[in-house]
């Protein structure tokens, strides 16, 4: 992977703060952020230690049904070290992968430490993501992925109604909006952010674990939009109750009802 594991490991200036890398004695790497955990990235694309990014990537089975995966287009607001986006790639070799990340010096280190899929597979753009997004072509993208932190708070103007139209015009027919939210157990944020994409999807869906859906601690909730339905298919359920934090999958009426409760 890159430049030997002994040399990456260190703390570096980017053009945000700071970013420190440090070896997993498990193998691979875990990437913080001015001191926020980022990413995990090791030699298997397809090994992804947060259990938030395993509970996206849980919704494959719904992306292989609604999409050619010799065609996908899936853009990701947030990036680090490209641990998801790279994931996609090994899974969907014919998919094109676009990544909107803030920091222009973070991105050409991690193209530097780690063998990442070139272009047109994987391509990296610096930019603030919702000024990028603002740029989306109309139905030019099968799925947006938000990833997007300041420290630990999604930046309001990617929770803005504005920002989710602008999301769901630029999604293909039945595209999937996916946004990783990072909230605490009042759960107040992810509950606001439901209300306003309500306003905007016709469908929605949750993944989080137990207590987590149950206001019992801080963590995180991946929340779906869609403008086709968005079943809980079997494979999916599996695939959330294998990880080391299982999870459960809510839709449509359970989100209603959650969203006001």
């Amino acid at each position: 992977m890159g430049r030997k594991r002994e040399t990456i490991a260190g703390t570096y200036q980017t053009s945000t703060g700071e970013v420190e890398v440090r070896v997993d004695p498990h193998g691979g790497y875990e990437i913080f952020v001015n001191h926020v955990p980022s990413s995990h990235i090791s030699d298997d694309p397809l090994r992804l230690e947060y259990e938030y990014m395993r509970w996206i990537v849980a919704l494959c089975p719904l992306i292989e049904q609604r999409f050619d995966v010799d065609k996908l287009r899936v853009t990701h607001l947030g990036g680090g070290a490209c641990s998801l986006p790279r994931y996609f790639v090994a899974k969907y070799p014919r998919s094109r992968n676009s990544v909107v990340e803030l920091d222009s010096e973070l991105t050409q280190l991690v193209r530097q430490w780690f063998q990442l899929p070139a272009a047109p597979q994987l391509k990296i753009r610096a930019g603030e993501a919702r000024a990028v997004a603002d740029t989306f072509v109309p139905q030019s993208r099968d799925v947006v992925i938000r990833d997007v932190f300041a420290q630990a708070v999604t930046p309001d103007n990617l929770c803005e109604l504005a920002f989710y139209r602008q999301i769901h015009a630029s999604l293909s027919d039945g595209g999937l909006y996916i946004a990783n939210c990072g909230d605490h157990k009042d759960l107040k944020g992810a509950k606001a952010e439901l209300r306003g994409m309500a306003e905007v999807f016709a469908h929605l869906a949750v993944i989080a674990d137990p207590s987590m859906l149950k206001g019992r601690r801080y963590g995180n909730i991946i929340l779906v939009g869609s403008d086709k339905p968005v079943p809980v298919l079997p494979e999916i359920t599996r695939e959330l109750l294998q990880g080391g934090v299982p999870a459960q999958m809510k839709n449509d009426e359970w989100v209603r009802a959650f969203m006001v409760g």
